[in-house]
This record gives structure tokens, sequence and C-alpha cells, in this order.
């Protein structure tokens, strides 16, 4: 995970989701939970961004 995306994960988690992976389901999940409460759209980013690497996960 790059320093950026790192930093926009604790500012705007879908922006940061959206860098890695683009506008599908990760990108929508993070959006709801971030609307729903800051901290679960955070946890989920962080998540998501460490257990998935950018690449050919966009294809899935």
């Amino acid at each position: 995970m790059s320093f950026i995306r790192l930093l926009l994960v604790f500012f705007l988690p879908p922006v940061a989701v959206y860098m890695q992976f683009g506008v599908g389901h990760y990108f929508w999940i993070s959006v709801i939970l971030t609307l729903l409460g800051f901290v679960p759209g955070l946890l989920y980013s962080l998540y998501i961004m460490a257990a998935r690497p950018p690449g050919l996960s966009r294809l899935s």
C-alpha cells in the first residue's frame, strides 16, 4: 500500500478504495459504511486495501 493511499484512507476512505480498485463493489461498500459512520468506513477501507493487492484484483 503506497503512502499516498494510506494517507487518503484516513481522510477520504472511499477515494483511497477507488484509487486502488476503481468503481466496484468494494468502493460502494466503503461509501455506504463511511456515510453510516466514519470509523466503520475507515476500518473497512484499511482492511480491504491491506488484504487485496492492486492490479489483477480489478478483474474480479
